[in-house]
């Protein structure tokens, strides 16, 4: 794949804004330009079934204009954005011009494009330009990197070993590795009335998710891994998957109940993703939507934790140089030891609330006393698979990062739940009752153990076990968080979470299924 230069997207960009804004209708105009590459190896081992193991590796690339256009009329100014696909040329950005002017409506919410904010980039050169020049036997070596890491893992297990007669009858268990390798490759310019330059950035996202399986165990593990560069991409995601799957064999039920649990980084992730964070808007604010509804600078859960989301964080996966707005990127304090400080937001939403009647009683606070905790950071074009120039921007995080105000390892963690459980991997977390209550569930799917006297005991049956429990009482009972951070994958979206594993008291667990005497029983 051959992405567009840098230099050509500045170039459209400057000219697409000129050429909008000398319309005579035309009061303020935005031109976002980029070109995304795709790259995926899908991964699909069997060891009992003919099988690839690497499937045919796969790529898409796109490239065009987007335009945001706040048009003056008799009746006011109306807003409206329109874009083009593979065409930078003046004709493009008059089929972009024209859609943006057929859509536009009046909107009363709307202030201005972004303007400069103050802050200053950060981050220059941070990608990699050998993901950049990919070609695919390096995304099928990739693959295969990851595969054989697997299959390492499972033919030195001891434990796979004790099941069969010889080594070759390992095989015969079933074991299954499934995942992918997707590489994404951006590059985008933006032009604004407002903004003094052309703004241009380039950024490089290397991630895998890797299920592996012993079928005839029933039992599943994964790993997972993200950063920015190739040199960095080992197969440990894939020995991970393997190793996660060797321990969950044989498991064991467990009985409703209210348990201390220490959440893996994955099921931290989850939570976070699926009932968190869209909770830590501005829009979800003004939306009257947010669990968190007029509580901005107070306290929302344990002293022990606090998240941010940054941006322009140096090395970490999902960082870029610009929004997708051409404003700077950085760090957004949300929880600063248990108190909520700050919130996400794009340039729309952060002028939005400055300006709504009722803010005050949306965030609990003046906004305009506490501009500094709205900046906007935020405002991405992400559509899970790059920076999407078909599409206005909207609030997206990107590296959101959780971290504990006295850090512990995982020993330490595991010593103060005692008796409890291990909850490595969720699927499915989604709110019940509506996001604002609070509420919600998820699957114990994977990676998940009993903790017997401060240890790792049994493995937990996979789909048998789900979290029934409200956010609030998950950030309040928190009483440890891990000290090793790692990049965890969110599905099908570009933003990365950095967690530690975090012990949480009183957490509620629901059976699923036809209860069993030998269930584990509930402390």
């Amino acid at each position: 794949m051959t992405l567009i230069p840098l230099s050509t997207l500045r170039r459209a960009a400057r000219e697409a804004l000129a050429y909008v804004s000398a319309q005579g209708d035309v009061q303020e105009a935005e031109a976002f330009v980029a070109s995304n590459g795709s790259l995926f190896a899908r991964l699909s081992y069997t060891s009992h079934i003919p099988s690839n193991g690497v499937e045919e590796p796969k790529s898409r690339e796109s490239y065009g204009i987007g335009l945001r256009v706040a048009f003056r009329g008799a009746q006011g100014t109306t807003v409206g954005f329109g874009s083009e696909p593979s065409d930078l040329s003046v004709t493009g950005v008059q089929r972009a011009l024209e859609k943006a002017r057929l859509a536009a409506v009046a909107d009363p919410d709307f202030v201005s494009l972004p303007r400069p904010t103050g802050e200053r980039r950060t981050l220059r050169r941070y990608h990699d330009p050998r993901v950049m020049r990919m070609k695919d036997a390096d995304l099928a070596g990739a693959g295969w990197t990851l595969v054989g890491g697997a299959l390492d893992a499972f033919a030195s297990a001891e434990e796979l070993l004790a099941q069969v007669r010889s080594p070759e009858q390992v095989l015969d268990l079933g074991l299954i590795v499934g995942g992918d390798v997707t590489v994404l490759q951006e590059r985008v310019a933006v032009a604004s009335s407002h903004l003094p330059r052309v703004e241009t950035d380039e950024s490089t996202l290397v991630m895998s998710f890797i299920t592996a399986m012993v079928e005839a165990k029933g039992a599943k593990g994964s790993g997972f891994w993200a950063g920015t560069h190739l040199a960095d991409f080992s197969p440990e995601p894939g020995a991970q998957a393997a190793r996660n799957a060797v321990r969950g064999m044989d498991g064991v039920r467990v009985r409703d109940g209210v348990y201390r649990v220490v959440f893996g980084r994955q099921a931290v992730m989850d939570i976070l993703q699926g009932i968190l964070l869209g909770s830590l808007t501005v829009e979800a604010f003004h939306a009257g939507s947010s669990t968190f509804q007029g509580k901005l600078t107070r306290r929302v859960g344990s002293e022990l934790l606090s998240i941010y989301d940054d941006g322009a964080r140096p090395g970490y996966a999902a960082s870029k140089a610009i929004t997708d707005e051409g404003l700077p990127t950085g760090r957004t304090d949300l929880i600063r030891a248990g108190r909520l400080v700050g919130l996400m937001t794009d340039y729309y939403g952060y002028q939005q609330m400055l300006h709504d009647p009722r803010a005050r009683e949306k965030l609990g606070v003046d906004p305009r006393e506490h501009q500094g905790a709205l900046m906007p950071r935020s405002g991405f074009r992400f559509s899970g698979g790059g920076r999407q120039f078909g599409r206005p921007p909207r609030t997206s995080s990107t590296n959101m990062v959780v971290e504990g105000t006295d850090p512990q390892p995982t020993e330490e963690l595991l010593r103060r739940v005692g008796d409890g459980l291990y909850i490595g991997r969720l699927w499915y977390t989604y709110p019940i009752n509506g996001a604002a209550a609070g509420d919600f569930t998820g699957s114990v799917i994977a990676d998940s153990f009993l903790i017997e006297g401060g240890r790792l005991g049994r493995p937990i049956q996979a789909n048998a076990l789900r979290i029934s429990d409200n956010i609030h009482n998950i950030l309040e009972q928190v009483i440890a968080v891990g000290d090793q951070p790692r990049a965890t994958l969110v599905w099908a979206t570009d933003e990365i979470l950095y967690t530690p594993e975090v012990a949480v008291a009183n957490v509620h667990m629901r059976e699923i299924g036809e209860y069993m005497d030998s269930v584990y029983p509930a402390a």
